[in-house]
């Protein structure tokens, strides 16, 4: 159970009181899920009805844990899902305690009156920093508001950054929650300073040097990072790009920050500028993956770059490169990125008889000894094992150690990431201080000796699990990894040859294949090939298919032919590049042995029961365990709970993660931690974590000077819907200006599906009563008569190109008067449909996909004149479906009250029942042979037989009806269809 510190107290005191309602805003790594279980756990009740929104699934769960271990097990928190029925629902709320729910069912259950709003205590919103006026969270509070006065809300948040944009961010929060108080809590809190510096852990700090290749190759990206933003900000003067720094260039928001910027005139902007943007990402990427790649995965990542810079989807040459892959600075990158891995070392064919004309028999008979032994010891499953491994052999030491797969002329770097070595020195250093320590702790002593290594991701976490479990420990610092990083040459060497060989059948590029770690290091997004010949025949065609939508991480397409260096002259040396993937390939196929196969099996001795069972399956000692784990949320607390570890082992810095740590140091009494924090000196990590504190102190005070100055919005009671309907009815045109008074409120009907969307939200707060039902036709019905289908711009894209549209509208123009087709586009973004080619599901189908495309074609006007087109065709087939095009959703609520004015409201009941497969009230009187004889002719389906029949009175009628009659019921094509089947062999 995890311990509440000084400061968690003096938090709770403050916001406990259930009369209160407020915001706590606490930094990030201080136990915020913490304090929210205990607010929970003094609220669980019967008597309580508890709500807690806006939880992610994962902190569902760890929130229930917690719950459980504080001794909320009866019935502890209950999570509400999709899945969980409405009838059970209902029950739940009725039994009280505390309930997990989604935005999306929360709404909807208030709305239906399933959960009785007036009978809610209280509400716990988290990630507070997300609500927004059109948030289902804000919509969430409106409806709690209208019927409960008296319940508490609470709200948390420990992102201060995302409450840092914008008009007064806070007061905004503030006014859609609906809160008047405020709780600020940075770090440097008087109460938090005075809480953790009690008792601080034993840090030390690991300042590592960058390798002289790796120093360079980062000091050209940084360069590359200013010339493009140089460039971004030179091609668009009209916009303001000052806060585009290369400070904030470091973090993955910058990348949301210039999109936001550059969003409303995106349509505006040349595909130049988009390239800019798009490569500012890239080189952001590159910097990361320096650091943490291996040499082999960072310098196959950037030959997947050149190829996707120089080639397009289709196989032509690409008309708007990266223009940072033309400066000299990228050909440093590219240069030294190899020189990391090998050298190619030039091989005079033509020395080559000369040469055999000296023959040393002894060195000869000597390598051939050598070739035995290590075809033998392959065989028996132990690699890289020779005659002269055991240095008993002075002489020849060179060609002992060389490799019998590496093509000639390749000389092998294999250059280690310099935090290889010294993660190995820390662990040797905790093992001796262990040995050291061990005499002096009793078995009460807190804390166990199984050491935490924590990597900022899981392909970090991988990698370096690969190296311990790989490492030579008495080998020289800097080749304790070799046997791992021979073994990525192996694969790396595959790849190449597999490369030439796909090239040379047309066939597009695979990824850098799976290691023994079971994790792909290579960065390009197309599925992997299997290595099995099955599977190669089975994924053939699949991959063929794949070949032209393939994808790299850059979200450039990967094209057939990897590059790997640049030219002196400043142009791409593609054709040596495809040159030395030949000379790979031919080598490889020389070669008896398929490389791939044996680098990628996996090193498992099976065991019989014969064995010693515990020295195989046994538990580990803790002082024998090191635990690789990759930075989390609040989980982090959790697992420091259990393990309790003595020794910390931070791979790579991490704000929260240090304040974790001393909240547990200061949570465990007489506990002693010791923290090794790894860093690259001069490096984008130093930068990057530098960066970030300040940014979130900043973040503190501009929050706090806020508060101090924030003007508090007075909460008006909203006006009841009936009231507006009376208002709404008094017409001027009648004499006398007499009132035409009807009391039935203005309504919307809304499908349960469209409340991911914030559209129902401003209809709602524009005055309209939202009913919420499942609709077979449409998403929203207006009046008896008009019928809406919502699309945004994704939504229309991949409903032309899946059909589904046209069957929409085919069923609202079947069933409603007047079908509306709505076409919503996103606020601050450009109103055009030029936007279209943005969208990543925007194709054709891709059964009938062309292979080769004009590279001279424009991709964004050829994608809103497709979409153009196919709206010019849905119009021709459905005369009376009207097209709506709105700007955002607030324009769209301004023209669904104007379509509602001065008409009849829907009837919830007739609006479920059309279209639908089961009309529960149809059945009685009806004749189920008939029935069964309608649904077996053509265009009649199991969805408009129930409207054919209240048309028509029986089958005879329906087959003396006219052509134009039966398409009127049943629409054009369907129409059409059945008509000629029933009157098909007559004669005319």
């Amino acid at each position: 159970m995890s311990v509440l510190l000084p400061f968690h107290k003096t938090i709770l005191e403050k916001i406990h009181d259930p009369a209160t309602s407020e915001l706590v805003l606490l930094a990030r790594g201080l136990g915020l899920r913490r304090i929210a279980c205990k607010l929970l756990q003094i609220y669980d009740s019967p008597n309580n009805l508890i709500l807690l929104v806006n939880a992610t699934q994962e902190e569902e769960a760890a929130i229930g844990e917690e719950l459980g271990i504080m001794g909320c097990r009866n019935p502890g928190l209950r999570i509400v899902g999709f899945e969980t029925g409405r009838k059970d629902r209902q029950d739940l709320y009725k039994k009280g305690g505390l309930v997990s729910i989604t935005s999306q069912i929360f709404t909807v259950d208030m709305l239906s009156s399933d959960i009785p709003t007036h009978l809610i205590t209280g509400i716990l919103v988290l990630h507070a920093e997300r609500v927004t006026p059109t948030s289902a969270e804000a919509f969430i509070v409106r409806l709690y508001r209208e019927k409960n006065k008296n319940g508490f809300l609470k709200a948390f948040s420990d992102q201060p950054e995302h409450i840092t944009s914008g008009m007064s961010p806070l007061r905004t929060i503030m006014k859609e929650l609906h809160l008047r108080t405020v709780h600020i809590f940075p770090r440097f809190h008087a109460d938090i300073k005075e809480s953790l510096d009690r008792k601080t852990p034993d840090i030390v700090e690991l300042h590592q040097d960058m390798t002289e290749a790796m120093s360079e190759i980062h000091h050209a990206i940084v360069q590359c990072m200013t010339t493009t933003l140089s460039e971004l900000k030179r091609a668009n003067t009209m916009l303001d790009l000052d806060d585009l720094t290369i400070d904030n260039a470091y973090f993955r928001s910058f990348d949301m920050i210039v999109r936001r910027m550059l969003d409303p005139v995106w349509h505006k902007v040349g595909p130049r500028t988009k390239q800019l943007v798009s490569d500012l990402a890239t080189l952001r990427r590159l910097l990361t993956y320096l650091l943490t790649y291996d040499a082999l995965a960072f310098h196959a990542y950037l030959e997947t770059l050149i190829a996707s810079n120089t080639t397009a989807e289709s196989g032509a040459a690409r008309q708007h490169q990266s223009p940072w892959m033309l400066t000299d600075a990228a050909h440093t990158i590219f240069t030294y990125a190899k020189r990391r891995c090998y050298v190619m070392n030039p091989v005079p064919r033509a020395a080559k008889p000369k040469s055999a004309e000296v023959i040393n028999l002894i060195d000869e008979e000597e390598a051939g000894w050598d070739a035995l032994d290590e075809m033998e010891a392959e065989a028996a499953g132990r690699r890289n094992v020779s005659r002269g491994s055991n240095g008993d052999k002075g002489k020849g030491k060179a060609k002992e150690t060389r490799k019998k797969w590496l093509p000639e002329g390749m000389e092998p770097v294999l250059e280690e990431l310099p935090k290889w070595y010294l993660l190995a020195d820390i662990l040797h250093e905790i093992e001796e201080e262990t040995i050291r320590l061990d005499p002096l702790l009793t078995s009460q002593s807190p804390g166990t000796n199984t050491v935490l290594v924590m990597a900022s991701s899981l392909h970090t976490c991988t990698l370096i699990k690969d190296f311990l479990s790989t490492m030579k420990a008495d080998a020289p610092r800097g080749s304790q990894g070799r046997r791992m990083m021979e073994d990525k040459l192996r694969l790396y060497l595959w790849w190449k040859g597999k490369l030439s060989e796909r090239r040379a059948e047309g066939r597009g590029p695979i990824a850098l294949p799976k290691g023994k770690d079971n994790s792909a290091p290579a960065p390009p997004r197309p599925q992997d090939e299997a290595i099995s010949e099955a599977l190669k025949r089975k994924d053939q065609e699949r991959q063929a298919r794949a070949a032209n939508r393939r994808r790299v991480r850059g979200g450039a397409p990967a094209a057939p032919a990897p590059v790997r260096d640049r030219a002196a002259e400043g142009q791409l040396g593609e054709v040596e590049i495809k040159k030395e993937a030949d000379d790979i390939a031919d080598f490889l196929s020389s070669q008896g042995v398929d490389l791939a196969s044996e680098a990628l099996a996996p090193e498992t001795q099976l065991f019989t029961m014969d064995d010693d069972f515990d020295a195989h399956y046994g538990l580990l000692a803790p002082a024998q365990t090191v635990l690789v784990r990759p930075y989390s949320d609040d989980t982090d607390d959790q697992v420091l709970q259990e393990i309790k570890p003595r020794f910390i082992v931070m791979y790579e810095p991490n704000l929260e993660f240090i304040r974790r740590i001393e909240v547990y140091r200061n949570s465990n009494a007489g506990l002693g931690v010791r923290v090794y924090f790894m860093m690259y000196k001069l490096s984008c990590e130093e930068g990057k974590y530098l960066t970030g504190l300040r940014r979130e102190k900043e973040s503190f005070e501009r929050l706090i000077r806020e508060r101090g100055s924030m003007l508090m919005p007075i909460l008006e009671e909203r006006t009841s819907a009936a009231g507006d309907a009376i208002i709404k009815t008094i017409s001027t045109r009648m004499a006398g200006g007499r009132k035409e008074i009807s009391t039935e409120p203005s309504r919307v009907i809304v499908d349960m599906r469209e409340f991911r969307s914030s559209l129902p939200s401003l209809l709602h707060a524009s005055g309209l009563m939202v009913l919420p039902v499942t609709l077979t036709v449409g998403d929203y019905i207006l009046t008896p008569d008009i019928c809406v289908e919502r699309k945004s711009i994704p939504d229309l894209v991949s409903s032309f190109n899946s059909g589904r549209l046209y069957t929409q509208c085919e069923l609202m123009s079947a069933h409603y008067k007047q079908p509306i087709l709505l076409i919503e586009f996103e606020e601050h973004k450009s109103f055009s449909l030029e936007a279209v080619a943005d969208v990543k599901s925007y194709a054709k189908s891709a059964k009938f996909q062309s292979k080769k495309k004009d590279p001279r074609s424009d991709n964004a006007s050829s994608a809103a004149q497709s979409i153009q087109s196919k709206l010019v065709l849905l119009t021709l087939t459905f005369p009376r479906v009207r097209i709506l095009w709105s700007s955002s959703p607030y324009a769209t609520a301004e023209v669904f009250n104007d379509l509602k004015t001065n008409t009849a409201e829907p009837d919830p009941g007739k609006a479920v029942l059309v279209g639908a497969e089961e009309d529960p009230d149809a059945g009685a009187g009806v004749n189920a042979a008939a029935e069964e004889l309608l649904r077996s002719l053509p265009g009649i389906t199991a969805k408009n037989v129930k409207h054919v029949m209240t048309r028509v009175g029986s089958v005879r009628e329906l087959c003396e009806l006219g052509l134009a009659d039966v398409q009127d019921i049943l629409g054009v094509e369907p129409g059409k269809a059945c008509w000629e089947f029933v009157h098909r062999g007559e004669r005319k």
